[in-house]
């Protein structure tokens, strides 16, 4: 590794979002990566061997810490770690239905690696500090098509959402008392190969494939929508941040407020739409059942959006459609199919 290389520390690098994140770097930067992961949650890391096995070059880019982020980073472990330019924190407990089973073990986790994550950038001193939320901050949208602007109010439904919400306020109070150079981007429903089985797309895949009824979400008043874009194409928008942007700094005496970006998805998708499009995909049969379930489980909400128009302003889009990114994780899971069972 050449001194002069930029660095930049990822959290939760093992999950199924961050690993894309680091075959990203590794591809299309010089960037070395510092990633931090416990790998007791949904982080693995037979995804990290997956995406650095056939590139031996990279084995001096990038460096794993083990590390529960609900405990600050020790003083030896800030040592290994060494100089960062940047910081991207998507580390969190993100599974809806465990935070609604379990909310006190999801909400003290977001909270408190929120807390040790801000903290250490204190000291650090990035040139910038991504912190990686959620469109569920904001609550549901009305209809399919709807879609929150950056600084619309926040009513989160759900636990895990409103963690989120307290992660991002947590982030702009310290942008603002201690100078944090904070970029927020909130993203829709990731979607990519390796992704965990409790996800909704590897769900369906396991239930087409195993020609079982799949369990759609929905009745006749409709069914429910979320908009998908893979993780790659978030990963660029990140790097694409990174590179064209630099973070606004609180002002002393104004009333301002950081830099907040939306990644929409790729495309508006109803539960039925996706779950037809992929067994289409799969050349199987889809069987299913409507089970009307947001009316019976508080916090399960029907449609989220977001307007991502101030992103795409800048001049950034999805570098692969979310036809080609769907075709290509199906096809990659049906041929390594021990990552969907």
């Amino acid at each position: 590794m050449e001194n002069n290389k930029k660095r930049v520390l990822c959290t939760g690098i093992a999950g199924s979002i961050g690993v894309h994140l680091l075959a990203h770097i590794l591809h299309n930067t010089d960037l070395f990566v510092v990633g931090l992961a416990s790998f007791r949650h949904r982080g693995w890391t037979d995804r990290i061997n997956e995406v650095v096995k056939d590139h031996p070059d990279w084995n001096d880019r990038y460096v794993i810490h083990t590390h529960d982020l609900t405990a600050p980073l020790s003083p030896v472990l800030k040592n290994k770690i060494g100089h960062v330019d940047y910081i991207i924190n998507l580390a969190s407990l993100s599974d809806v239905e465990a935070s609604i089973q379990e909310p006190v073990k999801v909400i003290e986790n977001n909270v408190s690696l929120m807390v040790n994550m801000l903290e250490y950038a204190r000291e650090a001193k990035p040139e910038a500090f991504i912190q990686f939320s959620t469109d569920e901050v904001y609550g549901p949208t009305m209809g399919k098509n709807d879609g929150y602007k950056e600084w619309d109010n926040q009513v989160p439904s759900n636990p895990y959402a409103g963690s989120k919400s307290a992660q991002e306020s947590i982030a702009i109070s310290y942008w603002r008392a201690y100078g944090v150079p904070l970029i927020i981007t909130n993203t829709m429903n990731n979607f990519g190969e390796m992704q965990s089985p409790s996800k909704f797309p590897v769900m369906i895949q396991k239930a087409i494939a195993k020609g079982e009824e799949l369990i759609i979400h929905g009745d006749d008043e409709g069914i429910g929508s979320r908009s998908y874009i893979h993780s790659r194409n978030v990963a660029d928008a990140l790097l694409f941040l990174l590179k064209n942007t630099k973070p606004y700094l609180h002002q002393p005496g104004q009333v301002d407020k950081p830099d907040r970006y939306h990644i929409a998805g790729d495309k508006q998708l109803d539960n039925l739409e996706l779950a037809q499009l992929i067994a289409k995909l799969m050349g199987k049969e889809l069987k299913y059942k409507l089970v009307n379930f947001h009316h019976t489980r508080s916090g399960h909400d029907k449609h989220y959006g977001l307007n991502d128009d101030k992103l795409k302003a800048l001049g950034w889009k999805s570098p692969v459609s979310f036809e080609e990114s769907l075709a290509n994780t199906i096809k990659w899971q049906s041929e390594n199919d021990d990552w969907i069972k």
